[in-house]
Order: structure tokens, then sequence, then C-alpha cells
């Protein structure tokens, strides 16, 4: 037993299922696209000091979703039979390396490591949301959770009272600890001197490791204390700002929490993701991401989706006026808080007390929630039973990772409570098109009913709650990458198209793509990265340009009708010159029968250098195909994955 570790027990592939799931050859896709996505993003560096290949990335996180419930069953006396779990792990993992199901990318980075089994699950969980009503804890909360990985909501309702201008000229000493902790408590002082009126405090960035240090637990390089004094200059101008009547509790509550976001990108430590909530009525939230009225916003504007709440059904009034704003900018998104707080999946009537949303509004949470998700991939389940046994899969490990405690004593009061997961599915256009409209109705019936089955018996076997939610359509990254298959509900934007990686020129993937003779150039954006250019055939699925708007929305009403009891994440992209005057209309017929939507225009326009995603011709992918030369991985060593900085196409596409 591991006494100090928060999981004490460990679980072991038997050494035959291990050499049996390595004796397996991996079918990544979109040709040689999914398999360099998976060395540079989730690869780690082995114990040993040599690298993962698939098959031993799928032993770790087997082994470590095994740990993490074996630890709960033994930790509280519950039968632990390791026979049986040796046989489902078998089974487990074989559906994983064949990629039936998934976990999420921050399963296949960090499940199975020390960093979780010493400090909690938080670095597992998907996405997170808080209540701002306390400007400084929320703020607290959100730099901890997006230092983790976690994509953070947040809404705009603090009042700003009892707030006043700190004596600045009785300033307290203070050195800031080298750690997350650190970084964070800074950011706590700094707001309760404005906030609880507390000391004033002169920061000492002395004992920050300088920029290009490696970071221990987490992975990666630090960026030295920059990027956190940046953030302290910043908010500090902000409640200034607020204390002159120059600007609304609103409009500091964004600034605050974007900056926070931009901090954390910019700190090396890992990727943003923020969505902020707001009230239909709030002129200056409406006004957030105007740049010519607020051009100082952004810089930091972009770190957050901005989504208007539908608390009352007076609300949905204001449809024109939101129909308008969609038009202009393809901002705001919208949440139907009756319905999610009314229902599970639409007309199923099931209280939820959540209130808010992740960044990609896939997920409903209450303030200090988080939730974990897991993905399906029907595309790779030959026949109709494999689709079904991929679900109980990928409920089995969101339930699991659902019995792990976090580090923050207000998010595990929650979690215990609602053990809130989402198994979503990864290619549903696919599966529009290849099933029809009716035999994939049937499928999500019966998928659901089994998801919902396998997470109570597991609760009850555990000794937990059933979760109050379970499934989702989520937008999926780079794990669809993986797989080869159209990103959440979305239609695949070109069938024929170039997909460009972006790797820095000392890492190890950028002397193995180019000894490889993978086409590449400079990156025209940024300096020692070289862009990799791979052909990639999205299959037979419809494009998106050429499935109404109309249809998409039918589309998202039957996925939260028939199988998401969370939410669905999902972009309508309509067409400027032909739909955007029915805006209004689409709204007022679907918004009062889904839980969110965000909408964004068909465009042609701002194409630039070195897109993520290009469009090409069959000829151009098929000649570009013929010419691409195989990659050999065997030599690839001394990488523990990176990721993509920012989302790579239009969508919410987040990690995993």
């Amino acid at each position: 037993m591991h006494t100090k570790a928060v999981v004490k027990e460990r679980f072991s592939l038997k050494e035959a299922l291990c050499n049996e799931v390595r004796s397996k050859k991996a079918k990544f896709g979109f040709g040689g696209f999914g398999e360099a996505t998976y060395y540079r993003t989730y690869s780690r560096i082995k114990p040993d000091g040599t690298q993962e290949h698939w098959a031993d990335t799928v032993i770790r996180v087997i082994n470590g979703v095994m740990s993490v419930r074996k630890s709960h069953y033994i930790l509280n006396r519950l039968a632990w039979d390791e026979t049986k779990w040796q046989q489902y792990a078998k089974r487990l993992a074989n559906a994983m390396f064949d990629m039936k199901w998934l976990p999420p990318g921050r399963g296949l980075w960090v499940m199975g490591t020390e960093y979780v089994y010493e400090r909690g699950g938080a670095a597992l969980n998907n996405c997170g949301a808080v209540d701002t009503s306390d400007l400084s804890l929320a703020a607290d909360w959100t730099m901890d959770m997006l230092m983790c990985g976690v994509g953070v909501g947040f809404n705009t309702v603090w009042k700003g009272e009892n707030v006043s201008m700190p004596d600045k000229a009785r300033a307290v000493p203070y050195v800031i600890p080298d750690s997350r902790e650190g970084w964070v408590a800074s950011v706590r002082l700094l707001i309760d001197s404005y906030t609880q009126r507390g000391a004033w405090f002169k920061f000492d960035y002395s004992k920050i490791r300088p920029e290009g240090s490696p970071i221990g637990g987490f992975g990666g390089t630090a960026s030295g204390p920059a990027p956190l004094i940046e953030l302290h200059e910043r908010i500090e101008s902000y409640l200034d700002s607020y204390c002159e009547g120059e600007i609304d509790q609103t409009r500091c509550v964004a600034d605050v929490m974007n900056a926070i976001g931009a901090c954390v990108v910019a700190g090396n430590v890992r990727r943003s993701a923020e969505i902020s909530l707001g009230s239909v009525d709030d002129d200056t939230f409406l006004e957030l991401k105007d740049y010519v009225k607020n051009p100082e916003r952004a810089e930091i504007g972009w770190m957050s989706n901005n989504t208007v709440v539908l608390e009352k059904t007076e609300d949905f009034e204001k449809l024109p006026m939101i129909a308008k704003h969609i038009r202009n900018n393809g901002e705001p998104g919208l949440m139907n808080l009756i319905n999610i707080q009314k229902y599970a999946r639409y007309g199923e009537k099931s209280e939820d007390h959540a209130w808010l949303a992740n960044p990609c509004s896939e997920i409903p949470l209450e303030s200090f929630e988080l939730c974990n998700l897991a993905e399906v991939f029907p595309a790779r389940c030959v026949e109709e039973d494999e689709f079904y046994e991929a679900l109980e899969f990928a409920t089995f490990y969101a339930s699991t990772v659902a019995l792990l405690p976090t580090h923050r004593p207000e998010t595990n009061a929650i979690v215990v409570r609602n053990r809130r997961i989402g198994v979503s599915l990864s290619g549903v256009a696919d599966m529009l098109d290849a099933y029809g409209a009716t035999d994939l109705t049937r499928r999500l019936r019966r998928g659901y009913k089994l998801v919902r089955e396998v997470n109570r018996t597991l609760a009850a076997e555990a000794g937990v709650p059933a979760s109050v939610r379970v499934t989702t359509v989520k937008p999926s990254g780079t794990i669809s990458q993986l797989v080869g298959v159209s990103s959440g509900m979305h239609f695949p934007t070109f069938q024929y198209a170039i997909r460009r990686m972006r790797v820095g020129n000392t890492s190890r993937i950028c002397e193995v793509l180019k000894s490889a003779g993978i086409p590449h150039e400079d990156d025209q954006y940024s300096a020692n990265t070289t862009v990799f250019e791979f052909p990639i055939d999205q299959g037979k699925t419809r494009k998106a340009t050429s499935v109404s708007a109309w249809e998409q929305f039918s589309f998202l009403a039957m996925l939260q009708r028939e199988w998401s009891d969370n939410m669905v994440s999902c972009t309508i992209y309509f067409d400027p010159k032909t739909e955007a005057a029915q805006i209004e209309h689409m709204l007022a017929l679907f918004a009062p029968i889904i839980k969110s939507v965000s909408m964004l225009p068909h465009s042609d326009t701002g194409a630039y250098a070195q897109m993520p995603y290009e469009g090409i011709s069959k000829e151009e992918y098929e000649s570009r195909l013929a010419k691409m030369p195989a990659i050999d991985w065997s030599e690839f060593a001394g990488s523990d994955g990176i990721e993509s900085r920012f989302c790579t196409n239009d969508s919410c596409d987040l990690e995993g």
C-alpha cells in the first residue's frame, strides 16, 4: 500500500495480457496524421526511460483506472476479485487499443501516472465551473483548475459590494512560492486586498524558477515569472478602475477571469479554456467582445466563449436581439437553464441543481463541480453489439474517475453528491449519414438505457450514489483526430483537406517527421517552429456547407431528446447570405427544446497562410497521398507529450 498517496492500491495487468496488447498493430485515423498526433501529444517517457508506443499508453491508462477502482474498494473494505477484474481489464484494454472507446485527452496523458496517484483526480476532469459571488475565491479556484488542465465556466453575478482601494503606501513583503499553489495564493491575496480590506502586498518573484526550467509534477517547461507579473498588473488595474467607477462589476469579473486564463496559457502549464455566462439583460456582458467599443479587451477577451443564460420564459422574448448579435459576430451562445434544471434528456423530467456550464457547453454544472468524460467511436465498432460494449467500457472509465477525490474540499463536496459523468459519442454525423435518422434514434435510445444501467450497477457496487447525469456529446479535439472521424456531432468542413501540425524545431518529433520526409515549411507566425502537412479524407459524410442550419438544429434537438441528459456541444453553421435573416426564427423554434447552442457563419473570408485545416480537391489529395512517406517511430524517444495551445477549428476544439 502507498500510504501517502491518494490512490493507495495498485493494479497491474498480468504480463501475458500486456504482451497480447503489445502484439497488436494500431490503426490510427487520417493516415499518418492521427499517429503523429498521438506521438506529439500523448506518448510519454516510461519509468525505464524508454518512449511509450500506443500499447504502452493503453496499458498505463488501464492500470491507472483499475488502480483507482481497486483502491476505492480496498479502502472501503469492499470485495475485490482480482481474477474477475483482470479479465475485465483485458477486454477494456483491447477495446481501447482498437479505439472503440477512449478516455479524454487528459486521461490519455495523465491517467496511470504518479501525479494522479499522489494528488488526486482534478487533472483527469475535463471541465468545471464556478459562481463568482465571492470574486477572490472564484479567481483562486479558477486559476487552480486551469493550471490542472480543467476548462472552467464562470458567471458574472459578483455584486461588487464593499470594495475599496487598498493602502498601497503600506506594502507587506510576500515571497511567492514556486508552485501552482503559490501562484494561485498570490492572486487571491491581491483580490482580497480590495474586496476583504486585506493587506497590500509587495510581491517578490525571486523564488519562481527561470524561463525554460522543467516543471516536475505536471510536465512542460516553466515560463518564468513574467506571465504572473503581468497578471498581477492587470488585476490591479481592473480593480483600480472598478473602485474609480470606470468599469462596472460585470466588466471587472470578466476581465479578471479572462486575464487569469491568458496567464495560464502564457505560463506554459496548460492550455486554458473558459466560458463566461451572463444575463440577457446585461448590456455590458453583451458588449464584452465589441472591440471597437472596448479595444483594450482584445488582448484577453478571446479567452472565453460568451453565452447568455435564459432563466425565465420572459428571457425568450429577447431572442430577436440575440439573433442580431449572432449575425454581427457569432456570439453570444445560448443556455436554456429551464430545461437544464427540469429535464435529463428533453422531455424526461429529472431535477438538476446545475446553473453553470463548461467552456464547450456540453456539461451543466454547479459551482465548484467537475465532470469527467469518455468517448465512444461507433465507426470503429464493426458489429452493433460492439458499440454497446464500448459504451459500457466508457461508462466504466468515467464512473471510476468520479470515485477519485481532488485536492479541493469544496469540489469534493459536490462531486460525491452528483458523481456527474459524460459518456460522449464522436462521429455522430457519420452515424446519421450511414444509418439514417430512424436507426440512429433506435441505437441512441438503447445505448442510453445501457449507460444508465451500467452506471447504477457500478455505483451500487462501489457504495456511492448513481451519477446525476451520464451522457453528452462533446466537441472532441485531438482524440477524434487519432481515430479519424468527424468531431462530436459536427459535419466535416471538407471531405479532402490538408491538416497542419506545428511543432518546435528542437522537439524530437520534429526530427522524426523531417527525417521521414513529411512535407514541411517554416512557420510564418512563430519563430523556431516547423509546419508539417498531412492529406486527409473525411469520408462520405456530407460537408458542413451542404447541411442547412435548419437540419443541424433538428439534429441537435434529436440528440438532446434521445441521447444526452447533460447537454450537447453544438455550433450551428449558417449561410450568411441565405440563412442569416432566419436566425431569429430558428432560435424561436428550437431554443425552447434544447439546452445549449452557439452559431457561426460559414465563411470563405479570413483564410490565411498555413491554416490548421484547409480544403483541397480530390485530385490534390490523391497526389499528396501518393507521395506521403511512411514514418518510422521506433527510434522516437525523449518526449513527454505536448499540447496544441489553442483551438484548431471553428468549434470548441479542446484537448480531448
